[in-house]
Parts: C-alpha cells; sequence; structure tokens
C-alpha cells in the first residue's frame, strides 16, 4: 500500500498539531513537513518529496491560494479553513478536498479516503504507458477503442477525472476518462510538453510564444504555469541558436 506523505502548513499552531494527530493516528499516513510561516513553506513544497498538502487559505503574506498555485503537479491540495466562501475558488486550482474548521477526524478521513482512490488511480493509469517507438496509443472514448495517433494530436486538456485529445482536422475533442499523469506518461517526450497543469501541447503545433509565455495552438491560447515554466524555457533554449 502507497504510504501518502504529507505536508502540513497553517499559521495557527494548534491547527498543525491538530492535523498532525489525524496523520499520525491513520494508517498509510506520514508527516514529512509541518510549517507555520506560509512564506517559508513555498519552498518546503518545492523541495519535499511529498503527496498531499493540507493548506490553510487566510494566512499572512502568502494566502492558501496562491501557495496551491506553486504545488508541484505531483501533488494534490486539501484545503484547511473555517471560511466556507472559498470552497467554489478551491475548484478553481483543483483542490483534491476542501476540509471546513473545526475538523472533525471522520471529515478528515473522507478527504484521505478520497486522496487514497486518486493515487491509486494514478498508479493504475500509469500501466498504460505506450511502448517505446510507438506511433499511437489506444484511449476508451463512449465505450470503444480509439486509435490516437500521436501526430495528429494537437493538445491535451485536463478536467477533474477527464482528459480532451483534442486533433487535427475533427472539430470536437475526443472525451476520455484518464488522467494527466496517465496522458503525459503515455505520450512520447519528444514530441509533448506538459505546461500547465491542465495542458499538454504537441511540440510542434505551437504556431508562437509570446513574452507572457503564452502559447499559441491554433485559435487556442494556453498559458505556462509557473510549475512547468523551467521545463518549457529548456526546451525554447534548444531551438534557439
Amino acid at each position: 500500500m502507497k504510504i501518502l506523505r504529507c505536508i502540513i502548513v497553517d499559521d495557527e499552531p494548534l491547527a498543525v498539531k491538530l492535523i498532525q494527530s489525524f496523520v499520525e493516528r491513520t494508517p498509510g499516513m506520514e508527516v514529512v513537513a509541518a510549517v507555520t510561516d506560509p512564506v517559508a513553506a513555498i519552498e518546503v513544497i518545492r523541495a519535499a518529496q511529498a503527496d498531499l498538502v493540507f493548506l490553510d487559505i487566510q494566512m499572512p503574506d502568502v494566502d492558501g491560494m496562491e501557495l496551491a498555485r506553486a504545488v508541484p503537479p505531483s501533488m494534490r491540495v486539501i484545503f484547511t479553513t473555517a471560511f466556507k466562501e472559498y470552497a467554489f475558488e478551491s475548484y478553481e486550482v483543483e483542490a483534491l478536498d476542501f476540509l471546513l474548521k473545526p475538523i472533525r477526524y471522520a471529515k478528515f478521513l473522507a478527504a484521505v479516503e478520497k486522496a487514497k482512490r486518486w493515487f491509486g488511480k494514478e498508479e493504475e493509469d500509469a500501466e498504460m504507458d505506450s511502448k517505446p517507438g510507438a506511433t499511437s496509443a489506444y484511449i476508451k472514448v463512449d465505450g470503444e477503442l480509439r486509435q490516437v495517433l500521436f501526430d495528429s494530436i494537437l493538445y491535451v486538456c485536463g478536467m477533474k477525472d477527464y482528459v480532451m485529445f483534442y486533433l487535427k482536422g475533427e472539430r470536437k475533442p475526443l472525451i476520455t476518462h484518464l488522467t494527466m499523469k496517465a496522458v503525459e506518461a503515455m505520450l512520447p517526450a519528444k514530441q509533448f510538453l506538459r505546461v500547465h497543469r491542465s495542458y499538454i501541447v504537441a511540440l510542434k503545433s505551437i504556431r508562437k510564444v509570446d513574452r507572457n509565455d503564452c502559447i499559441y495552438i491554433g485559435d487556442e491560447i494556453i498559458h505556462v504555469t509557473q510549475a512547468y515554466s523551467d521545463a518549457f524555457h529548456q526546451y525554447l533554449d534548444q531551438l534557439t541558436p
């Protein structure tokens, strides 16, 4: 069973201790860092090899929504807050769950079970990696297997538990039940690059990149986010004489 490695970020020490006690009494979980300074938490999140971040929203200097946007794509966020009005905004950063303070252990366990299902699905989907040298893959669309040529893909967009494959010459995307991590593993790294938590682009389909790191593919404009900026600029540097 996968051990879920957790980071706790909250400017209230008692809140940190509560979540820490919940993690310690829950099988299959461990705390790798507990931080009360949200500014220091940025580097902790980037450096730690963790799966989950329990993240308060309303904190001084840097709020939880800002921090969530700096969380690496391999980690998932569970927000912890006393303000339920943030619930809708949490979906904008694809938070795994939203726990309202005062947090009860039963609610905590429900969020953890959701996380275990998520990471279990990630491992299952990772088994769908394409074979070296493959030029296509089969994906399930409306109950049928559809062969997708890698050269026909413009970009892939993720939405919760589904991804949409946008293909050359097709007006509507192919929608399938997969995770972005599984799609990223399935596509050849030399042809595709993840530039956003929700976007993977075909490098040959990029017609321009503006000064704000916005990628133009057909009529679509995709912004390269901070978590993927370094890898994208390394790719651009290889193209520059």
